[in-house]
């Protein structure tokens, strides 16, 4: 049986409670509900269990001391002319690319190829299909959305369990955050 596996952080409640806030307003949006409210760091896929087991071992290595993040404004991703996603933003964080860089040398010690899109830090808050929108009211309303700074103290690997409701999602493993 294949792992379908990311690592990921999950925010804290509050700031959970706060893009929960923001759901809604944009027709035919499938939201995000909690449990599926993450920061992803690194997708690693449909994987076999021996490839997990050396994932999981390999992210043991990943230390960086624990640091602060913030919730920076909302976005969208579309491919070939469609949008396919709403996300909320983060400020610029050279710690957070710094842990993203070490997850990723992490996925290739453990024998995973090398993740070819360019990182873009963002948390999903809906999928949209065809018949969603419009968009603009939305992206206009929370353009300026800031959060208080929140500690990461951890990462976790997830693995993702596709349903017709969503993806389900069980924390596998946590990894706190801890100096070199």
């Amino acid at each position: 049986m294949l792992h379908r596996l990311f690592a990921a952080i999950r925010p804290p409640a509050p700031v959970l409670a706060r893009l929960l806030a923001l759901e809604g307003g944009v027709p035919g949006a499938r939201w995000q509900d909690e449990s599926q409210l993450h920061l992803t760091l690194r997708f690693f896929g449909e994987i076999p269990p021996r490839r997990a087991e050396d994932l999981v071992e390999a992210l043991e290595s990943v230390s960086l001391p624990p640091f602060a993040l913030a919730l920076r404004g909302v976005g969208h991703f579309e491919s070939k002319g469609r949008v396919h996603t709403l996300w909320a933003g983060l400020a610029p964080s050279d710690a957070l690319l710094t842990l993203q860089r070490r997850v990723e040398s992490a996925a290739r010690r453990a024998g995973l190829p090398a993740e070819p899109r360019r990182y873009a830090p963002h948390i999903t808050l809906a999928r949209l299909n065809r018949a969603s929108g419009p968009l603009l009211p939305f992206l206009q309303t929370h353009a300026a959305l800031a959060g208080e700074p929140w500690q990461v103290e951890a990462f976790d690997l997830v693995e993702s369990t596709l349903t017709p409701q969503g993806a389900e999602y069980e924390t596998v493993r946590r990894y706190p955050l801890r100096a070199d």
